[in-house]
Protein backbone atom coordinates (compact mmCIF):
# COMPACT_ATOMS: atom_id res chain seq x y z
CA UNK A 1 0.00 0.00 0.00
CA UNK A 2 1.39 3.41 -0.97
CA UNK A 3 2.17 5.87 1.78
CA UNK A 4 0.58 9.32 1.87
CA UNK A 5 2.67 12.47 1.48
CA UNK A 6 2.12 13.33 5.12
CA UNK A 7 3.64 10.06 6.34
CA UNK A 8 6.60 10.50 3.94
CA UNK A 9 7.36 14.01 5.12
CA UNK A 10 6.88 12.99 8.73
CA UNK A 11 9.33 10.08 8.27
CA UNK A 12 12.00 12.14 6.55
CA UNK A 13 11.84 15.21 8.74
CA UNK A 14 11.01 15.53 12.39
CA UNK A 15 10.59 18.42 14.72
CA UNK A 16 9.52 21.93 13.76
CA UNK A 17 10.81 21.68 10.18
CA UNK A 18 8.72 18.62 9.52
CA UNK A 19 5.64 20.33 10.99
CA UNK A 20 6.05 23.34 8.67
CA UNK A 21 6.41 21.16 5.62
CA UNK A 22 3.36 19.17 6.60
CA UNK A 23 1.32 22.36 7.01
CA UNK A 24 2.35 23.67 3.58
CA UNK A 25 1.54 20.39 1.84
CA UNK A 26 -1.87 20.31 3.47
CA UNK A 27 -2.66 23.90 2.26
CA UNK A 28 -1.58 23.02 -1.28
CA UNK A 29 -3.83 19.95 -1.37
CA UNK A 30 -6.84 21.92 -0.06
CA UNK A 31 -6.39 24.78 -2.64
CA UNK A 32 -5.87 22.42 -5.58
CA UNK A 33 -9.53 22.37 -6.81
CA UNK A 34 -9.71 26.19 -6.85
CA UNK A 35 -6.49 26.48 -8.82
CA UNK A 36 -7.65 23.94 -11.38
CA UNK A 37 -10.98 25.76 -11.80
CA UNK A 38 -9.26 29.14 -12.31
CA UNK A 39 -6.90 27.62 -14.83
CA UNK A 40 -9.72 26.06 -16.86
CA UNK A 41 -11.62 29.37 -16.85
CA UNK A 42 -8.66 31.29 -18.24
CA UNK A 43 -8.07 28.65 -20.89
CA UNK A 44 -11.76 28.64 -21.92
CA UNK A 45 -11.61 32.39 -22.69
CA UNK A 46 -8.96 31.71 -25.28
CA UNK A 47 -10.67 28.75 -26.91
CA UNK A 48 -12.79 29.05 -30.08
CA UNK A 49 -16.42 28.98 -28.95
CA UNK A 50 -19.67 28.42 -30.84
CA UNK A 51 -20.12 32.17 -31.28
CA UNK A 52 -16.77 32.42 -32.99
CA UNK A 53 -17.74 29.64 -35.36
CA UNK A 54 -21.09 31.33 -36.17
CA UNK A 55 -19.33 34.62 -36.89
CA UNK A 56 -16.85 32.93 -39.20
CA UNK A 57 -19.69 31.18 -40.99
CA UNK A 58 -21.55 34.48 -41.60
CA UNK A 59 -18.39 36.08 -42.89
CA UNK A 60 -17.85 33.20 -45.29
CA UNK A 61 -21.43 33.37 -46.58
CA UNK A 62 -21.17 37.15 -47.03
CA UNK A 63 -17.96 36.87 -49.01
CA UNK A 64 -19.38 34.02 -51.09
CA UNK A 65 -22.58 35.92 -52.05
CA UNK A 66 -21.17 39.40 -52.28
CA UNK A 67 -22.72 39.97 -55.69
CA UNK A 68 -26.23 39.29 -54.34
CA UNK A 69 -26.03 41.67 -51.40
CA UNK A 70 -27.53 45.18 -51.57
CA UNK A 71 -24.96 47.78 -52.35
CA UNK A 72 -25.05 51.40 -51.24
CA UNK A 73 -25.47 53.92 -54.01
CA UNK A 74 -22.19 55.78 -54.40
CA UNK A 75 -22.29 59.41 -53.38
CA UNK A 76 -22.09 61.70 -56.40
CA UNK A 77 -18.94 63.67 -56.63
CA UNK A 78 -19.26 67.34 -56.00
CA UNK A 79 -18.74 69.46 -59.09
CA UNK A 80 -15.41 71.11 -59.11
CA UNK A 81 -15.39 74.84 -58.55
CA UNK A 82 -14.99 76.86 -61.74
CA UNK A 83 -12.38 78.93 -59.96
CA UNK A 84 -10.31 75.78 -59.25
CA UNK A 85 -10.76 74.62 -62.82
CA UNK A 86 -9.60 77.99 -64.06
CA UNK A 87 -6.61 77.88 -61.69
CA UNK A 88 -5.68 74.35 -62.73
CA UNK A 89 -5.90 75.36 -66.38
CA UNK A 90 -3.58 78.29 -65.71
CA UNK A 91 -1.14 75.97 -63.94
CA UNK A 92 -1.30 73.57 -66.84
CA UNK A 93 -0.55 76.42 -69.23
CA UNK A 94 2.41 77.48 -67.08
CA UNK A 95 3.76 73.95 -67.11
CA UNK A 96 3.34 73.84 -70.86
CA UNK A 97 5.31 77.06 -71.16
CA UNK A 98 8.13 75.56 -69.14
CA UNK A 99 8.40 72.53 -71.44
CA UNK A 100 10.89 72.77 -74.29
CA UNK A 101 9.25 74.01 -77.42
CA UNK A 102 9.19 71.86 -80.49
CA UNK A 103 8.46 73.01 -83.97
CA UNK A 104 4.73 72.62 -84.51
CA UNK A 105 3.71 70.82 -87.66
CA UNK A 106 2.17 72.88 -90.34
CA UNK A 107 -1.63 72.97 -90.15
CA UNK A 108 -4.05 73.91 -92.82
CA UNK A 109 -5.41 77.43 -92.64
CA UNK A 110 -8.99 76.18 -92.78
CA UNK A 111 -8.83 74.80 -89.21
CA UNK A 112 -7.73 78.03 -87.49
CA UNK A 113 -11.13 79.77 -87.43
CA UNK A 114 -12.82 76.71 -85.97
CA UNK A 115 -10.16 76.41 -83.27
CA UNK A 116 -10.53 80.08 -82.39
CA UNK A 117 -14.29 79.63 -82.17
CA UNK A 118 -13.92 76.67 -79.81
CA UNK A 119 -11.53 78.64 -77.61
CA UNK A 120 -13.93 81.57 -77.46
CA UNK A 121 -16.83 79.29 -76.51
CA UNK A 122 -14.75 77.63 -73.82
CA UNK A 123 -13.70 81.03 -72.45
CA UNK A 124 -17.29 82.28 -72.41
CA UNK A 125 -18.44 79.13 -70.62
CA UNK A 126 -15.73 79.52 -67.98
CA UNK A 127 -16.56 83.21 -67.49
CA UNK A 128 -20.28 82.43 -67.19
CA UNK A 129 -19.62 79.71 -64.62
CA UNK A 130 -17.40 82.10 -62.66
CA UNK A 131 -20.11 84.75 -62.65
CA UNK A 132 -22.74 82.23 -61.55
CA UNK A 133 -20.57 80.98 -58.71
CA UNK A 134 -19.89 84.55 -57.63
CA UNK A 135 -23.61 85.39 -57.59
CA UNK A 136 -24.42 82.30 -55.55
CA UNK A 137 -21.68 83.15 -53.08
CA UNK A 138 -23.01 86.69 -52.70
CA UNK A 139 -26.53 85.35 -52.11
CA UNK A 140 -25.29 83.11 -49.31
CA UNK A 141 -23.46 85.96 -47.63
CA UNK A 142 -25.20 88.17 -45.07
CA UNK A 143 -26.04 91.60 -46.39
CA UNK A 144 -26.86 94.70 -44.44
CA UNK A 145 -30.03 96.43 -45.65
CA UNK A 146 -29.36 100.11 -46.25
CA UNK A 147 -32.29 102.50 -46.17
CA UNK A 148 -32.21 105.10 -48.93
CA UNK A 149 -34.23 108.27 -48.78
CA UNK A 150 -35.77 107.64 -52.18
CA UNK A 151 -37.14 104.26 -51.07
CA UNK A 152 -38.60 105.53 -47.79
CA UNK A 153 -42.01 106.71 -49.13
CA UNK A 154 -42.70 103.34 -50.80
CA UNK A 155 -41.63 101.43 -47.69
CA UNK A 156 -43.84 103.54 -45.43
CA UNK A 157 -46.74 103.11 -47.87
CA UNK A 158 -46.41 99.32 -47.66
CA UNK A 159 -45.99 99.52 -43.89
CA UNK A 160 -49.26 101.41 -43.55
CA UNK A 161 -51.09 99.18 -46.09
CA UNK A 162 -51.94 102.13 -48.28
CA UNK A 163 -54.64 100.29 -50.27
CA UNK A 164 -56.50 99.27 -47.12
CA UNK A 165 -56.12 102.80 -45.76
CA UNK A 166 -57.61 104.19 -48.98
CA UNK A 167 -60.62 101.88 -48.56
CA UNK A 168 -61.08 103.05 -44.96
CA UNK A 169 -60.95 106.70 -45.99
CA UNK A 170 -63.45 106.10 -48.82
CA UNK A 171 -65.97 104.48 -46.49
CA UNK A 172 -65.54 107.35 -44.01
CA UNK A 173 -66.15 109.84 -46.81
CA UNK A 174 -69.30 107.95 -47.82
CA UNK A 175 -70.60 108.13 -44.26
CA UNK A 176 -69.91 111.87 -44.12
CA UNK A 177 -71.64 112.46 -47.46
CA UNK A 178 -74.71 110.38 -46.53
CA UNK A 179 -75.28 112.25 -43.27
CA UNK A 180 -78.08 114.84 -43.29
CA UNK A 181 -77.20 118.48 -43.24
CA UNK A 182 -75.02 120.85 -45.25
CA UNK A 183 -71.70 119.59 -46.60
CA UNK A 184 -68.76 121.27 -44.80
CA UNK A 185 -65.58 120.91 -46.86
CA UNK A 186 -63.15 121.85 -44.07
CA UNK A 187 -64.70 119.31 -41.70
CA UNK A 188 -64.72 116.72 -44.48
CA UNK A 189 -60.99 117.19 -45.18
CA UNK A 190 -60.07 117.06 -41.50
CA UNK A 191 -62.14 113.88 -41.04
CA UNK A 192 -60.55 112.16 -44.04
CA UNK A 193 -57.01 113.15 -43.03
CA UNK A 194 -57.47 112.14 -39.39
CA UNK A 195 -59.05 108.81 -40.30
CA UNK A 196 -56.25 108.07 -42.79
CA UNK A 197 -53.54 108.82 -40.21
CA UNK A 198 -55.28 106.63 -37.62
CA UNK A 199 -55.52 103.78 -40.14
CA UNK A 200 -51.82 104.10 -41.02
CA UNK A 201 -50.90 103.92 -37.33
CA UNK A 202 -53.06 100.84 -36.69
CA UNK A 203 -51.69 98.99 -39.71
CA UNK A 204 -48.07 99.79 -38.80
CA UNK A 205 -48.51 98.52 -35.23
CA UNK A 206 -50.21 95.41 -36.59
CA UNK A 207 -47.21 94.62 -38.81
CA UNK A 208 -44.83 95.31 -35.91
CA UNK A 209 -46.53 92.64 -33.78
CA UNK A 210 -46.80 90.03 -36.55
CA UNK A 211 -43.23 89.97 -37.92
CA UNK A 212 -42.38 86.38 -36.79
CA UNK A 213 -45.71 85.08 -38.14
CA UNK A 214 -45.69 87.02 -41.41
CA UNK A 215 -42.29 85.54 -42.25
CA UNK A 216 -43.90 82.08 -42.55
CA UNK A 217 -46.56 83.16 -45.06
CA UNK A 218 -46.03 83.62 -48.76
CA UNK A 219 -48.50 86.52 -48.87
CA UNK A 220 -46.75 88.55 -46.17
CA UNK A 221 -43.12 87.45 -46.30
CA UNK A 222 -42.11 90.50 -48.38
CA UNK A 223 -43.39 93.10 -45.95
CA UNK A 224 -40.85 95.79 -44.97
CA UNK A 225 -40.34 94.66 -41.37
CA UNK A 226 -40.02 91.01 -42.37
CA UNK A 227 -37.36 91.76 -44.99
CA UNK A 228 -35.53 94.16 -42.70
CA UNK A 229 -36.00 97.16 -44.99
CA UNK A 230 -37.00 99.26 -41.99
CA UNK A 231 -36.11 98.93 -38.31
CA UNK A 232 -38.77 98.19 -35.68
CA UNK A 233 -37.91 101.45 -33.91
CA UNK A 234 -38.57 103.46 -37.07
CA UNK A 235 -41.86 101.57 -37.61
CA UNK A 236 -43.07 102.36 -34.07
CA UNK A 237 -41.96 105.97 -34.45
CA UNK A 238 -43.89 106.25 -37.71
CA UNK A 239 -47.00 104.76 -36.08
CA UNK A 240 -46.74 107.24 -33.20
CA UNK A 241 -46.28 110.17 -35.58
CA UNK A 242 -49.46 109.09 -37.40
CA UNK A 243 -51.61 108.24 -34.38
CA UNK A 244 -51.06 111.39 -32.31
CA UNK A 245 -51.89 114.00 -34.99
CA UNK A 246 -54.66 111.79 -36.43
CA UNK A 247 -56.48 111.52 -33.10
CA UNK A 248 -55.83 115.22 -32.41
CA UNK A 249 -57.40 116.22 -35.74
CA UNK A 250 -60.46 114.04 -35.11
CA UNK A 251 -60.90 115.26 -31.53
CA UNK A 252 -60.25 119.01 -31.73
CA UNK A 253 -60.67 119.55 -35.46
CA UNK A 254 -63.94 117.62 -35.84
CA UNK A 255 -65.60 116.64 -32.53
CA UNK A 256 -64.72 114.57 -29.44
CA UNK A 257 -67.11 111.74 -30.39
CA UNK A 258 -65.31 111.10 -33.68
CA UNK A 259 -61.93 111.28 -31.91
CA UNK A 260 -63.10 108.75 -29.31
CA UNK A 261 -64.23 106.39 -32.09
CA UNK A 262 -60.81 106.74 -33.74
CA UNK A 263 -58.95 105.88 -30.53
CA UNK A 264 -61.30 102.95 -29.89
CA UNK A 265 -60.76 101.60 -33.41
CA UNK A 266 -56.95 101.74 -33.09
CA UNK A 267 -57.17 99.91 -29.75
CA UNK A 268 -59.60 97.32 -31.12
CA UNK A 269 -57.43 96.58 -34.16
CA UNK A 270 -54.02 96.43 -32.47
CA UNK A 271 -54.81 95.07 -29.00
CA UNK A 272 -57.83 92.83 -29.66
CA UNK A 273 -57.98 91.74 -33.30
CA UNK A 274 -54.22 91.19 -33.78
CA UNK A 275 -53.66 88.78 -30.83
CA UNK A 276 -57.01 87.05 -31.38
CA UNK A 277 -55.88 85.92 -34.85
CA UNK A 278 -53.75 83.23 -33.18
CA UNK A 279 -56.21 82.32 -30.42
CA UNK A 280 -59.79 82.05 -31.66
CA UNK A 281 -61.94 82.38 -34.78
CA UNK A 282 -63.79 85.25 -33.08
CA UNK A 283 -61.09 87.47 -34.57
CA UNK A 284 -63.16 87.62 -37.78
CA UNK A 285 -66.14 89.16 -35.97
CA UNK A 286 -63.87 91.62 -34.13
CA UNK A 287 -62.21 92.57 -37.41
CA UNK A 288 -65.64 93.16 -38.95
CA UNK A 289 -66.42 95.64 -36.17
CA UNK A 290 -63.14 97.41 -36.90
CA UNK A 291 -64.13 97.77 -40.55
CA UNK A 292 -67.64 98.96 -39.67
CA UNK A 293 -66.52 101.91 -37.51
CA UNK A 294 -65.03 104.23 -40.25
CA UNK A 295 -68.41 105.04 -41.94
CA UNK A 296 -69.85 105.64 -38.48
CA UNK A 297 -67.00 108.10 -37.85
CA UNK A 298 -67.91 109.91 -41.07
CA UNK A 299 -71.56 110.18 -39.97
CA UNK A 300 -70.65 111.45 -36.49
CA UNK A 301 -68.21 113.95 -37.98
CA UNK A 302 -71.05 115.51 -40.00
CA UNK A 303 -73.83 115.29 -37.40
CA UNK A 304 -72.04 115.04 -34.05
CA UNK A 305 -74.31 112.21 -32.88
CA UNK A 306 -74.87 108.48 -33.18
CA UNK A 307 -78.28 107.70 -34.66
CA UNK A 308 -79.96 105.02 -36.77
CA UNK A 309 -78.31 106.11 -40.00
CA UNK A 310 -74.82 105.66 -38.56
CA UNK A 311 -75.70 102.21 -37.26
CA UNK A 312 -77.17 101.20 -40.64
CA UNK A 313 -74.00 102.21 -42.49
CA UNK A 314 -71.93 100.33 -39.94
CA UNK A 315 -74.16 97.28 -40.37
CA UNK A 316 -73.71 97.30 -44.17
CA UNK A 317 -69.91 97.43 -43.82
CA UNK A 318 -70.05 94.79 -41.07
CA UNK A 319 -71.97 92.28 -43.22
CA UNK A 320 -69.99 93.02 -46.38
CA UNK A 321 -66.71 92.01 -44.75
CA UNK A 322 -67.72 88.39 -44.13
CA UNK A 323 -68.14 87.29 -47.77
CA UNK A 324 -65.12 89.44 -48.67
CA UNK A 325 -62.71 88.06 -46.06
CA UNK A 326 -64.03 84.49 -45.88
CA UNK A 327 -63.65 84.11 -49.64
CA UNK A 328 -60.14 85.57 -49.43
CA UNK A 329 -59.06 83.34 -46.54
CA UNK A 330 -60.38 80.22 -48.30
CA UNK A 331 -57.66 80.47 -50.93
CA UNK A 332 -55.03 81.23 -48.28
CA UNK A 333 -55.74 78.35 -45.90
CA UNK A 334 -52.26 76.87 -46.26
CA UNK A 335 -50.66 80.23 -45.61
CA UNK A 336 -52.76 80.95 -42.53
CA UNK A 337 -52.10 77.47 -41.17
CA UNK A 338 -48.36 77.90 -41.74
CA UNK A 339 -48.40 81.27 -40.01
CA UNK A 340 -50.28 79.92 -36.98
CA UNK A 341 -53.45 81.97 -37.48
CA UNK A 342 -56.77 80.58 -36.27
CA UNK A 343 -59.19 81.32 -39.11
CA UNK A 344 -62.59 79.87 -39.90
CA UNK A 345 -61.37 78.63 -43.27
CA UNK A 346 -58.70 76.54 -41.49
CA UNK A 347 -60.45 75.23 -38.38
CA UNK A 348 -64.18 75.48 -39.32
CA UNK A 349 -64.51 75.37 -43.12
CA UNK A 350 -68.25 74.63 -43.11
CA UNK A 351 -68.90 77.55 -40.76
CA UNK A 352 -66.78 79.79 -42.98
CA UNK A 353 -68.99 79.14 -46.01
CA UNK A 354 -72.22 79.33 -44.00
CA UNK A 355 -71.36 82.70 -42.44
CA UNK A 356 -70.41 84.14 -45.84
CA UNK A 357 -73.79 83.15 -47.34
CA UNK A 358 -75.68 84.40 -44.30
CA UNK A 359 -74.23 87.90 -44.52
CA UNK A 360 -74.70 88.04 -48.30
CA UNK A 361 -78.42 87.67 -47.63
CA UNK A 362 -78.18 90.20 -44.79
CA UNK A 363 -77.09 92.85 -47.30
CA UNK A 364 -80.51 92.60 -48.98
CA UNK A 365 -82.29 93.19 -45.66
CA UNK A 366 -80.04 96.13 -44.73
CA UNK A 367 -80.59 97.75 -48.13
CA UNK A 368 -84.35 97.46 -47.60
CA UNK A 369 -84.05 99.12 -44.18
CA UNK A 370 -82.37 102.23 -45.61
CA UNK A 371 -85.58 103.96 -46.82
CA UNK A 372 -87.41 102.89 -43.67
CA UNK A 373 -84.92 104.94 -41.64
CA UNK A 374 -85.25 107.91 -44.04
CA UNK A 375 -81.67 107.61 -45.24
CA UNK A 376 -82.51 106.91 -48.88
CA UNK A 377 -85.58 106.86 -51.06
CA UNK A 378 -87.47 103.69 -51.91
CA UNK A 379 -85.67 103.54 -55.23
CA UNK A 380 -82.50 102.34 -53.52
CA UNK A 381 -83.73 98.84 -52.51
CA UNK A 382 -85.00 98.29 -56.04
CA UNK A 383 -81.86 99.29 -57.94
CA UNK A 384 -79.52 97.63 -55.43
CA UNK A 385 -81.42 94.33 -55.52
CA UNK A 386 -79.64 92.94 -58.65
CA UNK A 387 -76.13 93.35 -57.26
CA UNK A 388 -77.21 92.03 -53.85
CA UNK A 389 -78.83 89.00 -55.49
CA UNK A 390 -75.72 88.37 -57.56
CA UNK A 391 -73.37 88.40 -54.57
CA UNK A 392 -75.86 86.17 -52.73
CA UNK A 393 -75.81 83.74 -55.65
CA UNK A 394 -72.00 83.64 -55.58
CA UNK A 395 -72.15 83.12 -51.81
CA UNK A 396 -74.50 80.18 -52.37
CA UNK A 397 -72.14 78.68 -54.98
CA UNK A 398 -69.27 79.07 -52.53
CA UNK A 399 -71.33 77.34 -49.85
CA UNK A 400 -72.20 74.40 -52.13
CA UNK A 401 -69.00 73.94 -54.17
CA UNK A 402 -66.44 74.81 -51.46
CA UNK A 403 -63.56 75.20 -53.92
CA UNK A 404 -61.06 77.85 -54.88
CA UNK A 405 -62.88 78.83 -58.05
CA UNK A 406 -66.12 79.76 -56.29
CA UNK A 407 -64.27 81.57 -53.49
CA UNK A 408 -62.26 83.57 -56.03
CA UNK A 409 -65.43 84.66 -57.84
CA UNK A 410 -67.03 85.75 -54.57
CA UNK A 411 -63.94 87.70 -53.54
CA UNK A 412 -63.63 89.62 -56.82
CA UNK A 413 -67.36 90.35 -56.76
CA UNK A 414 -67.01 91.89 -53.30
CA UNK A 415 -64.32 94.26 -54.61
CA UNK A 416 -66.73 96.06 -56.94
CA UNK A 417 -69.92 95.39 -54.96
CA UNK A 418 -69.13 97.75 -52.07
CA UNK A 419 -68.14 100.84 -54.13
CA UNK A 420 -71.20 100.38 -56.34
CA UNK A 421 -73.49 99.96 -53.33
CA UNK A 422 -72.12 103.12 -51.68
CA UNK A 423 -72.52 105.02 -54.95
CA UNK A 424 -76.18 103.94 -55.15
CA UNK A 425 -76.65 105.06 -51.54
CA UNK A 426 -75.33 108.51 -52.41
CA UNK A 427 -77.47 108.68 -55.53
CA UNK A 428 -80.67 107.79 -53.66
CA UNK A 429 -79.94 109.89 -50.57
CA UNK A 430 -82.93 111.45 -48.88
CA UNK A 431 -82.82 115.21 -49.48
CA UNK A 432 -83.76 117.65 -46.73
CA UNK A 433 -86.58 119.16 -48.84
CA UNK A 434 -88.23 115.75 -49.24
CA UNK A 435 -88.67 115.28 -45.49
CA UNK A 436 -90.93 118.32 -45.07
CA UNK A 437 -94.59 117.54 -44.70
CA UNK A 438 -96.80 118.72 -47.51
CA UNK A 439 -99.33 120.41 -45.22
CA UNK A 440 -96.74 122.39 -43.27
CA UNK A 441 -96.57 126.04 -44.34
CA UNK A 442 -93.40 128.04 -44.06
CA UNK A 443 -93.30 130.33 -41.04
CA UNK A 444 -93.56 134.05 -41.83
CA UNK A 445 -90.66 136.34 -41.15
CA UNK A 446 -91.06 138.44 -38.01
CA UNK A 447 -91.63 142.10 -38.47
CA UNK A 448 -88.72 144.29 -37.84
CA UNK A 449 -88.57 147.12 -35.37
CA UNK A 450 -88.25 149.72 -38.12
CA UNK A 451 -91.50 148.48 -39.77
CA UNK A 452 -93.81 149.32 -36.89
Amino acid sequence: MAASPHTISSRLLTGSVGGCIWYLERRAIQGLPHSVTRLLRNVSNQWVTLQHLSFLKRMYVTQLHRGLSQRVKPKPELPASPFLEHTSSEQARAEEDELPSFPAPSRPLSRKPSEELVEREATSIVDHSLDTAKEKKEERQWKEMKLHTDDLPGILARLSKIKLTALVVSTTSAGFALAPGPFDWSCFLLTSLGTGLASCAANSINQFFEVPFDSNMNRTKNRPLVRGQISPLLAVSFATCCAVPGVALLTWGVNPLTGALGVFNIFLYTCCYTPLKRISITNTWVGAVVGAIPPVMGWTAATGSLDAGALLLGGILYSWQFPHFNALSWGLREDYSRGGYCMMSVTHPALCRRVALRHCLALIALSTAAPVLDITTWVFPVISLPINLYISYLGFRFYVDADRRSSRKLFFCSLWHLPLLLLLLLTCKQRPGQERDKGEAPSPEPAGVWGT
